[in-house]
């Protein structure tokens, strides 16, 4: 049966004159509309948006208002713009920038699987536009393919905010605590007992995209029963390399990683999924990297025995923490002619920006001048001197990892992989005052917060 439009094409609707109807979902309908004549033109194509009102639901009205709150207080590449909207009308509506390209559900539509090395790369621009929603204190909690759009140009833009929460606005859903809210094929576990604001919800979605995306397969299908929705807080999905053999280990890890029941068990950020998708020699597989079979049954049976306990008291669930509680350092340290005392005094640096939060990681990285040519055994050799002297570095609750980079300009290379990595703090030798100095340079350019170290620590500077 088809569902009633809520607009006629040709009609007039604030200052925006209806177009054709692109899509009457079960929650809203979308049509395409222009500015009338006197609006102003806000240069982009436009959407329309508005409730369905004719079935009587009211969570429909609630996760049109959850949605307008969210798009009125988020900006950024990865969102649409929101160009209007109107609340007192009835029914309300909202108008947005439409965004051209197609959805990760179109791309699973075709029936060839997509290449590992596509994936990967689509994993990381995810994960990357999921943390700048998190940065801006909002999760979105309702991830899943055809809410991710592509554009042509490669921007990836998230849709659908209907179901998210943000830390300073009202939670509308509220009133839905204790019950499960989210898109069943990809709706982390604590969603299930209505957990709302641990932005590790949107990385366990994130992996389920990915898992599917590698295989055809959701991790635990699309279930349709609140019992065979709960067997995600304790059973844990197929290993994807059941499926396709040829996933590399590293890959399955992350994903594994990702899928974990608990939020304390996956990635403590966005930003760090898309790292380890971006360095994947800097994986440790364990076992469940490896497998192609399901847990044993006395594995699954703990599983289900904790689950029972986490059933039985929401707050065995950790809450959500600060995205500053589990920062990703970037340690420079020079490539020669350092004093040891220098050298010694980055080490105590980056030990203090680590603090003692777990989840926070440190990457040593040193940038290498290539000469005419690229030397590929001199970057072997820099990189063994680089994990000798990185030892003692990890310590409980966070991970250290070396890089090696090529560049002919130091300062550039640090600042490029510091914002292609979602770095939050980054330490380096003070080195020379000159204007056109390496750490003078970083310290006025870098977006991250920068240290700069001297042997003496009185000398420390901050920038």
């Amino acid at each position: 049966m088809t569902s009633p439009e809520l607009q006629t094409p040709g009609s007039r609707l604030g200052g925006f004159l209806i177009g054709e109807c692109i899509h009457q979902g079960a929650h809203a309908g979308l049509y395409r509309v222009q500015c009338v004549e006197g609006q102003i033109d806000p240069g982009c194509a436009l959407v329309l948006k508005q409730p369905r009102t004719d079935h009587g639901d009211a969570a429909d009205l609630r996760r049109f208002e959850v949605e307008h709150q969210a798009l009125r207080v988020l900006s950024g590449p990865q969102v649409p713009r929101l160009v209007d909207a109107e609340d007192a009308a009835q029914p309300p509506w909202l108008v947005m920038e439409s965004i051209d390209g197609a959805s990760l559900q179109q791309r699973l539509d075709q029936p060839a699987l997509p290449a590992i090395e596509e994936v990967v790369g689509l994993g990381v621009a995810l994960a990357q536009a999921v943390y700048q929603l998190h940065l801006q204190q909002v999760v979105h909690l309702g991830l899943r393919p055809d809410r991710v759009r592509i554009t042509p140009e490669g921007r990836v833009v998230l849709l659908g905010y209907g179901l998210s929460w943000h830390a300073h606005h009202p939670d509308l859903h509220a009133g839905l605590a204790g019950a499960a809210a989210g898109e069943a094929g990809w709706m982390a576990p604590e969603q299930l007992l209505g957990v709302r604001g641990d932005p590790r919800s949107d990385i366990f979605a994130l992996g389920a995209i990915l898992y599917q995306l590698l295989t055809h397969e959701l991790p635990y299908g699309l279930p349709d029963t609140e019992a065979a929705l709960r067997q995600r807080l304790w059973r844990e999905p197929p290993p994807p390399r059941r499926w396709r053999p040829e996933i590399p280990p590293w890959l399955q890890e992350v994903l594994l990683r990702c899928l974990a029941p608990e939020p304390a068990q996956r990635y403590p950020s966005a930003a760090h999924l898309a790292f380890d998708l971006r360095h994947p020699q800097q994986v440790r597989v364990t076992a469940r990297g490896e497998s192609l079979q399901l847990a044993p049954a006395w594995t699954q049976w703990r599983r289900w025995w904790r689950a029972q306990r986490l059933l039985r008291g929401l707050p065995a669930l950790r809450p959500a923490r600060a995205l500053s509680e589990v920062p990703i350092v970037l340690l420079a340290v020079p490539q020669e002619d350092t004093p040891a005392d220098t050298l010694q005094a980055l080490r105590r640096a980056a030990l203090r920006a680590l603090g003692t939060r777990p989840g926070a990681r440190l990457a040593c990285v040193t940038v290498l001048v290539p000469p005419s040519r690229s030397d590929s055994l001199a970057q072997r050799r820099q990189l063994a001197q680089l994990q000798r002297w990185a030892q003692g570095l990890e310590g409980p609750g966070h991970q250290t990892s070396c890089h090696v980079l090529m560049a002919p300009d130091i300062a550039s290379a640090l600042l490029d992989w510091a914002q292609r990595n979602a770095v939050s703090d980054l330490v380096l030798g003070a080195g020379s005052a000159a204007d056109d100095g390496v750490a003078v340079r970083v310290a006025r350019q870098a977006v991250c917060n920068v240290q700069l170290v001297r042997a003496a620590p009185g000398d420390r500077l901050t920038g």
